[in-house]
């Protein structure tokens, strides 16, 4: 019998993972259907529930319920879940359980696709929501030498980098005089236009400019390209951190690096 498999979110008619799960399907011989479910913004557990009843084996889960997702597992949680306290993967085959793929599938990105040393540079992640919150512990296990959090409201920077020993969190402000060597754009500005309020000079010549928004051209890479950064959009984190999901629910961890040619049209 076919396994059912969805992402979930508000909206999701865009989302990619039905296509890049055919193809990891595909690729790897697995029996499984994946389709969208975009639940209403107050009723994330209800389509949750319905999607079990139906027989579904798992979930990804998309902005805005990654935290709900979280709340949704009562505790049965992976570390790496724990550690974000956002969970965007969730298993269904025995009890729940959930899962966060999200900062595995950034530093594989980074480290693997991009060829970016992680280990010992200066990390700045900008943003304190829950995109923020699912990729610090990956970062910091991936060796990063600092790690400063900078965010709009910024006690809730503080917030956040004060459940990770050493990693300081700021408001845009404070950044001024500092360049990184990664700067991660983990806040949705970019779905609007927008950027991050960064002082000038915090990118330059030898820093990776990442956005986790993908599929556009972004106000924040456009600025870092225009400073001599190296710059990248999330799609190869999307493919990785898919990889990692199916590798939790089906036990095969699928090539990755053909499918992001195709989807980046090379």
């Amino acid at each position: 019998m076919t396994d059912r498999y969805a992402v979930i979110g508000n909206p999701v008619a865009h989302s990619k993972s039905p296509w890049i799960h055919a193809e990891f399907a595909r690729a790897t011989g697995e029996d499984i259907e994946y389709g969208r479910i975009e639940a209403p913004r107050d009723g994330f557990a209800g389509a949750v529930d319905a999607f079990r009843r139906g027989g579904g084996k798992g979930l990804n889960v998309t902005l805005p319920f990654k935290e709900a997702a979280f709340r949704y597992c009562g505790g049965r949680v992976t570390q790496r879940a724990a550690a974000g306290q956002a969970a965007n993967t969730l298993d269904f085959r025995t009890e729940v359980q959930g899962d966060n793929t999200d900062g595995v599938g950034l530093v594989r990105d980074i480290s693997e696709n991009l060829g970016w040393v992680l280990q010992g540079k200066s990390l700045l992640i900008m943003g304190a929501g829950g995109a923020a919150q699912a990729v610090v512990g990956a970062l910091l296990d991936a060796g990063a030498g600092s790690l400063v959090i900078a965010n709009r409201t910024v006690a809730k920077a503080q917030a956040l980098a004060a459940r990770f020993p050493g990693v300081l969190g700021c408001g845009y402000d404070a950044l001024e005089g500092r360049v990184f060597d990664v700067a991660i754009n983990a806040t949705s500005a970019g779905l609007s236009g927008e950027a991050p309020a960064l002082p000038e000079g915090i990118l330059g010549k030898r820093t990776l400019a990442y956005d986790m928004v993908y599929g556009r051209e972004t106000p924040f890479l456009a600025a870092a390209r225009s400073a001599g950064a190296r710059t990248c959009d999330g799609l190869g984190m999307l493919v990785e951190q898919a990889a990692e999901s199916f590798f939790v629910w089906r036990g095969v961890r699928p090539e990755t690096r053909l499918l992001l040619r195709k989807l980046r049209g090379g």
